[in-house]
């Protein structure tokens, strides 16, 4: 049973995973900041012990539709990422938040986990590249790397706001600064596209749970005080505009 699980995981499919052109990146950091925010909203309204094992269980049908799938669908592959935005967000702040760890540690933590899946992937695969997620097991691994970046760049955002005392809106600007470093790198410096494509991937969600922490909390916490369901739905609007957007563009490519 589980030899004819992996042959099948292991079976050629049309690549399910958008090309990482301007629109992709925008989208990417909108995703952070609307997860950041849905997270937030979700715990402060219900319960989360109610709502964080619902999440969990809606990611687990998300991707798994999305796995399945015989091709690249824009709205189910961001829709997929959305809930690992939020799903992320709720692992990060659960380890700080549910059992005390310091963001510190689970930043560490995050990152080994991270560091972990990413050789796993490398060790069965062979490649790290999104050009070659060509079957299923190699999509499995793509959206446990993305899980991890999720968790590990909530954690960092913290870190540096909080913990370290940034505060959130120079997080913006340090997070910022960094995301332009891999493709200066790639650019000028020979970095390889794989490494400039996951290091960007990494720093995007801080960047984006930085934005959203920003415009969402009291101005006693150096933020602007819109409240995180306020920015949930102003975000949702710009995801919408965003993936019509991206949409238009996917039909484009297929012609």
């Amino acid at each position: 049973m589980l030899e004819q699980c992996w042959r099948w995981l292991g079976r050629k499919v049309e690549m399910k995973v958008p090309l990482a052109t301007a629109l992709f990146w925008v989208l990417k950091v909108t995703s952070t900041g609307l997860g950041e925010s849905a997270s937030d909203a979700l715990n402060h309204r219900f319960d989360p012990v109610v709502v964080v094992p619902l999440s969990t269980l809606a990611l687990g049908v998300l991707l798994a539709v999305q796995v399945v799938a015989a091709r690249y669908a824009t709205l189910r592959y961001w829709v997929a990422v959305f809930a690992v935005a939020v799903v992320g967000t709720m692992a990060a702040d659960a380890l700080h938040k549910g059992v005390g760890v310091s963001y510190a540690v689970s930043t560490v933590f995050y990152a080994v986990v991270l560091a972990i899946v990413l050789l796993c992937w490398w060790k069965v695969e062979g490649t790290l590249s999104i050009h070659s997620i060509t079957t299923r097991r190699r999509e499995c691994f793509y959206w446990a790397v993305v899980l991890a970046t999720f968790a590990l760049g909530t954690a960092a955002g913290d870190l540096t706001a909080t913990t370290l005392g940034i505060g959130f809106g120079a997080s913006i600007w340090l997070f910022a600064g960094l995301l332009a470093l891999p493709g200066l790198a790639y650019r000028f410096l020979g970095l390889g596209g794989v490494a400039a494509f996951w290091s960007a991937y990494v720093l995007t969600r801080p960047l984006g749970a930085s934005i959203a922490d920003y415009l969402a909390v009291p101005a006693a916490r150096g933020g602007l005080g819109w409240t995180y369901a306020t920015v949930t739905w102003v975000g949702m609007a710009v995801a919408a505009v965003l993936l019509a957007l991206q949409f238009r563009a996917d039909q484009r490519t297929r012609r």
